[in-house]
């Protein structure tokens, strides 16, 4: 009897030791790690959305790169048009938009300065004259033995430094668009001409009538639209796709006609905003259209085998590109920042981060569903159920 009232005393305190104490976990249960940038959704979900998954796929690609630039023209072709020496406008009709041709008379300037040139060649041109007389008669001379050596050597430096002068003025001549050949049959100029040293628009007017305009001051600027070509702004991630000869396709910003164009020479230099400058030829002129226009242009830089999954894969959140990666735990999928090339076909070209398995499972289907299942739930970069 007493052995009896012991076991049962014992029981009793050992049901009591236990009370409130939950069984022991099994120790084959896992629990999905807490890693940031997860999602988890349920077996009715899964088939809601018809997620699938699929592996990383190697596609011929031709595809386009959308980029802005806008048309400009080469620097010889945009001129400032000035004067050598300083003058007053006397004359001119040009406005801004008029187009001029080369060799055209676009207007006239007069100063003391200009007669004064012209002076100074002619007498000094008449100086030659009589220092070539004087050479000639020296020369003879000195070969008789009649006058000094020394005499005919210092008239012969006389003569070639008086030629000297008289080609200098002669340049400042030309500089001044005055006709050398007329002022030698002795009609001296009051006013000198301006000419366009190309054909082109006048895009720009300094200068009033009556205005004195200091030497090398801009008076005009002329554009030639002739030869403008499409500068285009590309940005770092897409520079190898580029090469000479890539065709373009463009509009300008006031219209809606495509245009094309050719890939002719490609910068060296990527700027602070992490971009490049392609020169484009346009393969058919028009000087109707104006240098500064914004276009938007579509780079096609054919075919490449690249790896790709379904554009459906790729969903965008905050200006970035992410996919989503299954993991070893049923339903729960990572998301994965990635970079983007080329899409074409239903495929966009993807660049994956390194350390992700070459036999990694992507979501090809459902992307979309599990980026807002994510934001939703308000623990991004946590585990979200």
């Amino acid at each position: 009897m007493k052995k009896n009232i012991i076991i049962i005393v014992a029981i009793a305190l050992s049901a009591c030791g236990n009370k409130g104490k939950a069984p022991a976990a099994d120790s084959t249960a896992t629990e999905p790690p807490h890693t940031e940038n997860m999602v988890e959704i349920t077996e009715a979900q899964f088939n809601t959305i018809r997620l699938q998954t699929g592996g990383l796929e190697q596609r011929e690609l031709s595809g386009t790169i959308k980029v802005n630039g806008l048309l400009d023209v080469p620097p010889q072709q945009m001129l400032s048009i000035s004067m050598p020496i300083g003058g007053i406008l006397r004359h001119t009709d040009l406005l801004e938009g008029y187009w001029v041709k080369k060799g055209q008379v676009i207007a006239q300037m007069e100063h003391p300065d200009y007669i004064q040139l012209q002076q100074d060649y002619l007498e000094a041109k008449a100086q030659l004259a009589f220092m070539d007389q004087e050479y000639e008669r020296q020369k003879e001379l000195s070969a008789e033995n009649v006058s000094a050596k020394k005499t005919f050597q210092k008239t012969d430096a006389d003569r070639n430094a008086l030629k000297v002068r008289v080609e200098a003025l002669k340049q400042k001549l030309l500089l001044m668009n005055i006709a050398v050949a007329r002022l030698e049959g002795g009609a001296i100029l009051r006013t000198i001409p301006v000419l366009a040293p190309i054909s082109g628009y006048v895009t720009r007017v300094n200068a009033n009538v009556g205005k004195y305009v200091s030497p090398n001051e801009p008076l005009f600027e002329i554009v030639d639209t002739e030869h403008l070509h499409a500068e285009l702004t590309v940005f770092e991630k897409d520079i190898p796709r580029l090469k000479i000869g890539n065709k373009v396709r463009f509009i300008l910003s006031n219209e809606s006609k495509e245009r094309t164009a050719t890939v002719h020479l490609i910068g060296r230099e990527i700027d602070k905003d992490r971009t490049i400058r392609v020169h484009c030829h346009l393969d058919r002129e028009d000087k109707e259209m104006l240098p500064g226009t914004y276009l938007k242009a579509w780079v096609e830089t054919g075919a490449a085998r690249v790896p790709a999954l379904p554009a459906a894969a790729v969903v965008m959140e905050a200006g970035r590109e992410y996919v989503f990666v299954a993991t070893e735990a049923a339903r729960h999928y990572r998301k994965v920042e990635i970079k983007t090339g080329v899409t074409a076909g239903g495929y966009t070209e993807v660049i994956l981060p390194e350390e992700l398995p070459a036999d990694a499972q992507f979501v090809t289907q459902g992307a979309h569903d599990l980026l807002a299942k994510m934001a939703n739930s308000g623990e991004e970069g946590g585990h979200a159920h």
